[in-house]
């Protein structure tokens, strides 16, 4: 008889559509963290002068906007595996791409590089 393998960790993630339901809530999290930011970076410029961050904000932005946008897709048309596994994978790296480049702005502006 062949054994059975234990469900590990990762085993939940290989149910399809499963991600986007975590990355659907934190993308709305990040916009509006994002948008957040903006108006600080505004505020900031009148004391500092300006800066670029609030520009590359809004593209960190636009990538969780596209993240979250195809996420709600992947829910929304799970029954139709065509749409809805690209989907959730380009939610995903649009998720990773956001978290990236909220990163870099963060690095950057904290050593005045933009």
């Amino acid at each position: 008889m062949p054994k059975k393998s234990k469900p590990g960790f990762m085993s939940q993630w290989r149910e399809h559509g499963t991600l986007a339901r975590y990355i659907l809530p934190a993308s709305g999290t990040m916009i509006g963290m994002c948008t957040t930011l903006i108006g600080l970076v505004k505020i900031l410029e009148a004391r500092t002068g300006p800066s670029r961050a609030d520009e590359f904000t809004a593209l960190a932005a636009l990538c969780f906007l596209v993240s979250a946008l195809a996420s709600y897709l992947t829910i929304r048309h799970g029954h139709r595996r065509l749409l809805s596994v690209p989907m959730e994978a380009i939610a995903d790296t649009a998720f990773l791409l956001g978290l990236v480049g909220i990163g870099g702005i963060g690095l950057f502006y904290a050593y005045e590089l933009i």
